[in-house]
């Protein structure tokens, strides 16, 4: 490994921050960048990525809101080119499975000349408990425009060893791994199970898709991401994504975490306590 820093755009993200823990116990220097922190990253500002680039050896990408997003496959692209004009010595990309955007924008990393490694993944089991859906355990009832159409859920930590794999193992160097959980699940069945582990009664409610995106905008939700989390749920959630992929045991020699054993471990946490 090099002794400059590896650079970890979106570091308080959910793969970011652990991608950042790992490596900081491993005795890697990182730099973690945001619109926030102390050295500024802002995708809607690219006179900030210069910096943020300047000095690192290698980089892993997060894009937000998300790839599949107007204007993502363009920055992307520019960032990779300044990438590869500065040397780094692979690009480390996290991507979404069956998003048409988010696949283009892998195209531009992989043609821009840089050494890249690609992690398409599937949802992530942490959005029930560090992201939107939280909410609605705590309350009780997740309603989503989600029928019986199933997900391998990937768990973050998952996501977060093949990422330092890739940034610390030169094996990893233009490959692509598409990272699923070992069995899928309607959302019903996850909720189920999330009950199950807390010993709550916790309500799944399918809703139309007009629904949802009303209730959204009424809890003060930008449209922005009111239309990304509409077209997550009613394109990519159409059987597409249903299948099982073994990205995590190509990487790392290890079978994914299940959904269970994520629910039972979150559980014991008590983020999950009403």
């Amino acid at each position: 490994m090099s002794e400059l820093p590896v650079l970890i755009i979106g570091g308080g993200g959910k793969t970011g921050a652990r991608v950042n823990s790992l490596l900081t116990a491993r005795g890697v220097a990182t730099r973690p960048v945001s619109r926030t922190a102390a050295v500024t990253f802002d995708w809607a500002r690219p006179e900030t990525w210069q910096a943020a680039l300047d000095g690192v050896s290698k980089a892993y990408v997060t894009y937000q809101p998300d790839l599949s997003v107007e204007g993502a496959t363009e920055a992307i692209a520019a960032l990779s080119r300044l990438a590869r004009d500065k040397g780094l010595e692979r690009v480390v990309l996290l991507s979404g499975r069956g998003e048409p955007g988010a696949q283009r924008a892998e195209r531009a990393l992989q043609v821009s000349g840089v050494p890249w490694t690609i992690v398409r993944a599937s949802w992530f089991n942490q959005n029930f408990s560090e992201g939107y859906l939280i909410d609605g355990v705590l309350a009780g009832d997740i309603a989503l425009p989600a029928g019986p159409v199933r997900e391998p859920f990937i768990d973050a930590d998952d996501i977060a060893d093949v990422v330092v794999a890739a940034l610390t193992e030169a094996r990893h160097t233009n490959k692509l791994y598409e990272v699923t959980g070992p069995r899928a699940l309607t959302f019903a069945e996850a909720v189920a199970e999330i009950a199950a582990a807390t010993g709550r009664p916790i309500r799944y409610t399918q809703v139309s898709p007009e629904d949802f995106a009303a209730g959204m905008r009424q809890a003060g939700v930008p449209d922005d991401v009111v239309a990304l989390l509409a077209e997550l749920f009613t394109v990519v959630l159409d059987g597409r994504n249903s299948s099982v992929t073994h990205g995590v045991e190509e990487a790392l020699g290890r079978p994914a975490r299940d959904f269970s054993d994520y629910a039972r471990a979150t559980a014991a946490t008590g983020v999950w306590r009403a």
